[in-house]
C-alpha cells in the first residue's frame, strides 16, 4: 500500500513537471507497466484529481483543471523560495489576500524541516524595508482580475483617475503588474492613445475583462518603464549625474525606482533623477559615499560645491584654526 501511495505522489509530481505524458513515458519513469499506469490514473481520478486523456498519436495524460489541489513536491530551495515569497506577500498590500497568505505560510511552516525553517528565518531577518511606508492596499478581486488578464492576454475596459483627479474611460491591453515601493502598477498599452502607460492599480475601478484576446508586439521592459516613470516623476528639480561605477553598483547606490540609468562607457553610469529641490538633492548625493559628477543643471553643481565648502570649513585642522585666530 505504501508503495502504491508513493507511486501516486510521484505520478502527480510528473504531471506538475510537464503538461502531457504518454502512458509508455510514465511507465518508464515509474518503472511499471502501462497497465499499472492506467490503474494509477484511475485511482487519482477516484481521489478527485481530474486527469484528462487526449486521444491520438500525439495524445496522452495531463492533469486537468478543477477538483482537488494536488500536493506540491518541492525541492529544498523551492520550499525556501515559496516561504520567503509568502512572507513578503503578507504585508497587507493586497486586501483580501493577506489572511490567505498568512494561513498558507503557517501551513508551510508546520511541515518545513527545522533546517529549512531556520534558513527562511535567516533570509527574513536579513531583509530590511527601506521604504518605511505602509503599502497602498488594492482589492484582492481587482488584483486577481488584472493578473489573469495579463496572463491570458485579454483586453480590459476600465475607468482611471489621474493624479489631477480627472476620470476617464480606458481600453487597455494589460502586460504586467509591477510593485514599486508601496504601490502596484499596471503596465499596459492604452488602445485609444496608442501608447504604453503605467497606471496605479489603486486608481483603477469599474474594471471589465473582455473576451477580446490581444497579442502584444515588442512589449517594453515593464520594470524599466515603471522605474522611468517614478525616477522622472512630478519633481520640482531634475538632474543628470555620472557615477564612476558600473551598472550593478550604480543600481545599489541609486535604485532604478529613483532614477533612469544608462551606461557611460566602461565602469561609469549616467543617472537621470528628480528631487524636491536642489539643496536636498545636493545633500543626498553627498551621502552616497562615491565621487558623483553633476552633469547638469549648473545650479546643482553650485549647491554641491557650497555644501562641500561648508563641510570643509567646519572641519579644518586645529593648528590652522589657531593660526587664523
Amino acid at each position: 500500500m505504501l508503495e502504491t501511495s508513493a507511486r501516486l505522489l510521484r505520478l502527480l509530481s510528473l504531471f506538475q513537471a510537464r503538461p502531457l505524458w504518454t502512458a509508455p513515458e510514465l511507465a518508464e519513469r515509474l518503472d511499471v507497466t502501462t497497465r499499472t499506469v492506467r490503474r494509477d490514473v484511475a485511482r487519482l481520478r477516484e481521489l478527485g484529481y481530474p486527469v484528462d486523456a487526449e486521444p491520438g498519436r500525439a495524445g496522452g495524460y495531463r492533469l486537468g483543471r478543477g477538483g482537488a489541489l494536488p500536493p506540491l513536491l518541492l525541492e529544498d530551495d523551492e520550499a525556501v523560495a515559496v516561504a520567503v515569497g509568502l512572507r513578503l506577500a503578507a504585508d497587507g498590500s493586497v486586501s483580501g489576500l493577506d489572511d490567505a497568505t498568512v494561513s498558507a505560510l503557517a501551513k508551510l511552516h508546520q511541515v518545513l524541516p527545522a533546517t529549512l525553517a531556520e534558513r527562511v528565518r535567516g533570509v527574513h531577518d536579513a531583509v530590511v524595508d527601506l521604504q518605511g511606508r505602509v503599502p497602498d492596499r488594492v482589492g484582492g478581486p481587482l488584483f486577481l482580475t488584472l493578473a489573469q488578464a495579463c496572463r491570458e492576454g485579454l483586453r480590459l475596459r476600465a475607468a482611471y483617475t489621474d493624479r489631477d483627479g480627472h476620470r476617464s474611460d480606458r481600453r487597455l491591453d494589460p502586460h504586467r503588474l509591477v510593485r514599486a515601493g508601496p504601490r502596484w502598477y499596471l503596465v499596459c498599452r492604452d488602445v485609444d492613445r496608442d501608447a504604453w502607460r503605467t497606471l496605479r492599480v489603486d486608481r483603477l475601478d469599474e474594471v471589465h475583462v473582455t473576451k477580446q484576446r490581444v497579442e502584444i508586439q515588442d512589449p517594453p521592459d515593464a520594470a524599466e518603464l515603471v522605474a522611468r516613470g517614478m525616477g522622472l516623476g512630478p519633481y520640482a528639480a531634475r538632474a543628470r549625474v555620472r557615477l564612476p561605477v558600473g551598472p550593478a553598483e550604480a543600481t545599489r547606490l541609486i535604485p532604478r525606482t529613483a532614477g533612469v540609468h544608462e551606461p557611460d562607457g566602461e565602469g561609469a553610469t549616467i543617472v537621470t533623477l528628480g528631487g524636491p529641490d536642489l539643496d536636498q538633492m545636493a545633500r543626498w548625493l553627498g551621502s552616497l559615499g562615491t565621487p558623483v559628477e553633476v552633469l547638469d543643471p549648473p545650479e546643482l553643481r553650485e549647491a554641491v560645491h557650497a555644501r562641500a565648502h561648508a563641510l570643509a570649513q567646519a572641519n579644518q585642522p586645529i593648528s590652522l584654526i589657531f593660526r587664523q585666530a
